[in-house]
């Protein structure tokens, strides 16, 4: 652990299990990827993947996250899972239960064959299955994508489970306190309007899971 990723706030929730990081990543497809640009700080949400050691970023090869790649800007990124909202008899203690992960370092553009091949693992990852159902993307389809590479080097994850910390003097409250739990479920996929008739749902998407 680097002085990058050393948690300050909150310590104890400070993790290093790597497996735990890793499931962390896993779970999410969206991550926030914070990059700096004429002198100035910009935050962009982005779909990545995790593959080993390294995370991979998806987006326009215009896009100003690629031109700031290119023009060797840092890269800070973070994933969040908001487990439940943390309800306390106090508005201090109140808080919220979650799984983060922050990424630091400098991002490398894949290009040729590496970014082929990262952006069928992108794929593989967020839609597992769907891959061999899509028919090849066309040369100004792929000049038109990007595919960051960002390695797992300078990582902090912080964790908070259960329910609220309230203090002493608030416990015989008359205030309800406990735990919102929160979780993203996906529904039931919806064809398309101009679908080809007759065509099911394949069996990856139904149902679809994390």
């Amino acid at each position: 652990m680097s002085d990058k990723t050393r948690i300050r706030r909150l310590p104890e929730r400070a993790v290093t299990d790597v497996e735990v990081i890793h499931a962390i990543l896993d779970e999410g497809f969206v991550c926030h990827a914070a990059y700096v640009v004429d002198d100035r700080p910009v935050v962009i949400p982005t779909l990545y993947a995790r593959d080993g050691d390294r995370i991979l970023l998806h987006g326009s090869n215009s896009m100003g996250l690629a031109r700031a790649v290119r023009s060797g800007s840092p890269l800070s990124v973070a994933v969040t899972l908001v487990d439940g909202l943390v309800v306390a008899r106090s508005a201090f203690n109140s808080s919220a239960n979650y799984r983060s992960v922050v990424v630091h370092g400098l991002g490398k553009i894949l290009e040729g064959d590496e970014k082929a091949a990262g952006l069928d693992i992108v794929i593989d990852k967020v839609l597992p299955g769907r891959r061999p159902d899509l028919r090849p993307s066309t040369d100004t389809e792929v000049a038109q994508t990007s595919v960051i590479e960002l390695s797992l080097d300078e990582v902090s994850a912080k964790v908070r489970s259960g329910g609220p910390s309230d203090d002493p003097e608030d416990m015989e409250l008359t205030i309800w306190a406990g735990v919102v739990p929160l979780r993203l479920e996906p529904g039931e996929p919806i064809a398309a309007e101009n679908l080809v008739p007759g065509l099911e749902i394949p069996d990856y998407l139904r149902p679809y899971r994390r």
